[in-house]
């Protein structure tokens, strides 16, 4: 049984991910007028978990052939006890490791929503919204393209150096070696 949902689950995230999310979202903001929260939520409920969830059940059947798993079915611990308290807490350095690259998607996403006209309201201050101001009078005043861009571009980086520093924090394979 568990593996006919596994497959199942499988098919119905493959299926969820060829729907073009750009596309989607734009026929979303088309209806109701978003606002940030609105559309931030609707990144990462609708679109955000996909990625990630590749990488986290292929940890799983890693980490469910290891022998402290074994062990520990051996002694009697539920299945339910050995996920939570076992694997789970093994398996995730995916979610550590891209997690920074997810909110950089996720910006990149609100970013070009508000450079296509459907992202937050008119009159909302945002980098979608100045990067497209400054396309239209580009020839002219050139810098009101310069600033968004670097501040987007520092940001970004910032968002994935910081990911990268938790990233060493947490890491559990470096406790684990000898020096």
């Amino acid at each position: 049984m568990r593996v006919y949902l596994d497959i199942v689950t499988q098919r119905f995230i493959e299926i969820w991910s060829s729907i073009p999310f750009l596309f989607m979202l734009i026929i979303i903001a088309s209806i109701i007028q978003p606002t940030f929260l609105l559309l931030v939520s609707l990144i990462v409920i609708l679109q955000g978990w996909i990625s990630i969830s590749y990488y986290i059940r292929g940890e799983f059947y890693r980490e469910k052939s290891r022998d402290y798993v074994h062990a520990a079915v051996a002694m009697g611990a539920s299945e339910w006890s050995v996920m939570m308290k076992h694997i789970l807490p093994n398996s995730l350095v995916p979610l550590v490791t891209f997690a920074p690259f997810s909110v950089v998607g996720t910006i990149g996403s609100l970013v070009s929503l508000d450079y296509l006209g459907f992202g937050m309201p008119v009159g909302t201050p945002s980098w979608g919204a100045l990067l497209d101001q400054g396309m239209k009078y580009l020839k002219y005043y050139p810098h009101l393209i310069l600033t968004p861009s670097i501040a987007m571009a520092v940001t970004l980086f910032m968002v994935v150096m910081i990911g990268e520093a938790v990233r060493e924090a947490f890491d559990p394979k470096v406790f684990s070696r000898l020096r």
